[in-house]
């Protein structure tokens, strides 16, 4: 599975914690992130993590049209409801994960749940629609 990780920057030590806790599991999939972010998390766990650009120069959009080309299965979005700044971007990639039926959590509870499902195989149906899944390329 492809998992694509985003998170507000009041978020990205709670991105890169959820991380380590959850390593072992992330380990089996593969692992995409915006540039910031996956660089904290690939330090932090010694995860591969496979980098698109930063939110600034366009990595939500490169995520989205990822998630169009059914390239993703799951993405993790930690916001801070604190903040304003990206909400465009967590609208898009929300509105993407709709369209395209892609799990999508915007914070770590609900993150959690998502990760003990991929655990258990609950989201092997994800392979079953598309069996020509293939891990992302950059």
């Amino acid at each position: 599975m492809n998992i694509a990780l985003m998170s507000h920057d009041h978020k990205k030590e709670l991105m890169v914690q959820f991380c380590i806790a959850y390593c072992g599991v992330l380990s089996k999939h593969t692992v995409c992130a915006t540039n910031t972010t996956g660089r904290l998390v690939a330090e932090a766990t010694g995860l591969p993590v496979r980098l698109f650009l930063s939110h600034a120069h366009g990595g939500s959009q490169q995520i989205g049209a990822r998630i169009a080309y059914n390239e993703i299965d799951m993405v993790l979005f930690f916001s801070d409801p604190q903040s304003s700044d990206l909400d465009p971007d967590l609208k898009y990639i929300n509105q993407m994960c709709d369209q395209y039926n892609i799990p999508f959590a915007t914070n770590a509870a609900t993150a959690e749940i998502l990760i003990h499902g991929l655990e258990r195989g609950d989201l092997d149906w994800r392979e079953i629609i598309n069996p020509s899944l293939k891990p992302v390329t950059v």
